[in-house]
């Protein structure tokens, strides 16, 4: 399986393949509005609009998997980051990212990127950076701050 084979649903139920994004470097992240790590929403705006220009789309997956921490709807979601922390970036439908039930999206990208805890997320706000074939270039930790991810943004854009 291919990451572009994926189908994924935005926050307003719309649902695509992410082939649509081929040729493109993407950012993938599971979201949590209620995280301690929330604070991580300014930076992945920035570097959005930093280098969208240049070919980097940020797609953003609130789950709510780890400690309650996104409760409400995915247009919830959606809307308290719009409000919250200005994030233009696309939102997407609420999903798992662990357990049997995980979306088709992050068992893809845990298999392939398994990181220090193998074939699970340790929490919110875990990044996966894509190149424009789609290939899974680096996992990021959660606490690791998105701008970590900005030299190698760099090197593909």
């Amino acid at each position: 399986m291919n990451i572009y084979d994926i189908t994924v649903t935005k926050e307003d139920g719309e649902e695509y393949k992410l082939d649509a994004y081929k040729g493109k470097v993407m950012l993938i992240v599971n979201t949590a509005t209620k995280c301690g790590l929330r604070g991580q929403f300014d930076e992945l705006e920035e570097i959005y609009k930093k280098y969208n220009d240049k070919g980097l789309v940020v797609l953003g997956f609130p789950s709510n998997q780890f400690a309650n921490q996104e409760p409400g709807s995915a247009q919830e979601a959606a809307e308290e980051c719009r409000l919250s922390y200005g994030v233009t970036f696309p939102m997407h439908e609420k999903i798992k990212v662990n357990g049997n039930d995980a979306h088709e999206l992050f068992k893809h990208l845990k298999d392939e990127a398994g990181g220090m805890f193998g074939g699970s997320i340790k929490w919110n706000f875990t990044k996966f950076l894509v190149d424009q074939e789609g290939n899974i270039v680096e996992r990021y930790a959660p606490q690791a701050s998105p701008m970590k991810a900005e030299d190698d943004i760099e090197k593909l854009v």
